[in-house]
């Protein structure tokens, strides 16, 4: 924990994704107001406040190409459930940080090795964090990337809403769409800018600060959003991601999904704080 920012607690069996998140005393991970989409790793990872989509594929099942088996790729992709071998964990001054190393084996056979860096600057409590991805197998496999950030949504009133270049109008209510729930997916790049900045708040339950999420676009040129209040799920995901919300097929036939070949990287970056 840094001298100013929220507490989090971050996950070694998984990722070192975040679990538990308290902000001015009070934990906004949703628990288990989720839904159960069959997956245990997922029935772990989405109970926490930050789970990594990827390296292999993102969002739900589908086959893996050419596979004699006919084997899917898993929920959200193969870096659940994978250990992390922590590098560094200290307190520096008034910041807060941690690297570790992540070996994972994709669905389709291939290496992968994540390395992960969060810091959490103390003067002004902005969470960040790094992530490279290297494939350091002998075959490629997609280059696709998604962080899920789940916020329980019972700590939201009529005021809160999402604001942000990429969304029509500038902003929307958080309780978009339809009951019980939906999801979008929109492109996040604003010409000339590095980083794509969404907010959601403010939170009276909170004392009434905001949730204020950036991310580099190279990396993530698109955000997804997702809530789901169909009992006993009560969650809303800020998600920025690596690509739209279609199949794998139309992302290959529109020339969109690229692939990391043994021996390259990608890099992925996502900050936040609560202002």
């Amino acid at each position: 924990m840094a001298a100013q920012g929220p507490k989090l607690f971050l996950d070694p069996s998984s990722v070192l994704d975040i679990g538990s998140m308290i902000v001015n005393g009070t934990d906004i991970a949703p628990g288990r107001a989720i839904p159960d989409d069959g997956d245990p790793r997922i029935d772990h990872s989405l109970e926490g406040f930050l789970f990594t989509c990827g390296p292999d594929h993102i969002r739900h099942p589908e086959p893996i190409h050419a596979d004699s088996q006919g084997r899917r790729y898993p929920l959200h992709g193969s870096f659940s459930a994978h250990p992390a071998e922590i590098l560094f964990w200290d307190a520096q001054g008034e910041d807060a940080e941690c690297k570790a190393r992540i070996p994972v084996d994709t669905a389709d056979g291939g290496q992968a090795v994540l390395e992960r860096h969060w810091r959490i600057d103390g003067s002004s409590g902005e969470v960040c964090l790094s992530d490279r991805v290297i494939n350091v197998g002998a075959t490629p496999f997609a280059r696709v990337h998604m962080y899920h950030m789940n916020i329980g949504a019972w700590l939201f009133d009529d005021h809160v809403r999402l604001s942000g270049k990429m969304l029509e109008g500038g902003g929307l209510p958080w309780n978009f769409g339809e009951e019980p729930g939906g999801v979008f997916c929109v492109p996040a790049a604003v010409p000339g800018e590095e980083w794509a900045e969404v907010m959601l708040g403010p939170i009276a339950a909170l004392g009434g600060v905001t949730l204020k999420v950036r991310f580099r676009t190279d990396g993530l040129p698109h955000l997804q959003v997702w809530r789901n209040q169909k009992a006993p799920a009560h969650v809303l995901g800020i998600e920025p991601v690596s690509h739209r919300w279609v199949s794998r097929e139309e992302l290959k036939k529109s020339g969109e999904l690229k692939m990391l070949k043994p021996g390259e990287s990608a890099e992925y970056s996502l900050r936040f704080c609560f202002v």
